[in-house]
């Protein structure tokens, strides 16, 4: 598997992303669906990844720069025919490494309560996210679990 940076400008990555949104919509209600689409995911700030497997998109991830020293791990998704194959920890790892790398001291992330999320809580348990307050603009939500780090 091959992990490189992505500037989303690829139809592949754009549909990829759509069903990720698409899918968080369908699980949970607006007010706390808080995955980027493609427009939110070329800001200033985020650093966008995608995984390929010989050649076929598999999974994808990113971090949203929140100040100096805290990231944001955002729009984590494992194509679902790959689920539970590695993908994910071989891109959380990636990303804890690059977050480093870019300086940030702490990462935190906000996913869901719902049990359709318990595979991504207790992949960000393995990697050492404990849960938290909210962090940035987020608020209590009994359908989010936030989560962090330290690097």
């Amino acid at each position: 598997m091959q992990i490189a940076t992505d500037d989303l400008a690829g139809p592949e990555i754009a549909e990829f992303l759509a069903e990720h949104v698409r899918q968080m919509r369908a699980i949970s209600p607006p007010e706390s669906t808080h995955a980027l689409d493609l427009g939110a995911l070329r800001r200033p700030g985020i650093s966008f990844w995608s995984v390929r497997d010989e050649g076929v998109l598999v999974g994808c991830g990113a971090i949203k720069r929140l100040d100096a020293d805290h990231a944001e791990l955002k729009s984590m998704r494992t194509s679902p025919l790959r689920k539970r194959s590695g993908v994910a920890s071989l891109l959380l790892e990636h990303i804890i490494t690059e977050a480093r790398r870019m300086g940030f001291t702490k990462l935190s992330l906000e996913t869901g309560t719902p049990d359709f999320f318990l595979p991504a809580r207790k992949l960000y348990e393995k990697f050492g996210f404990v849960p938290c307050e909210p962090f940035a603009d987020y608020r209590p939500d009994p359908n989010s679990t936030f989560m962090t780090r330290a690097l």
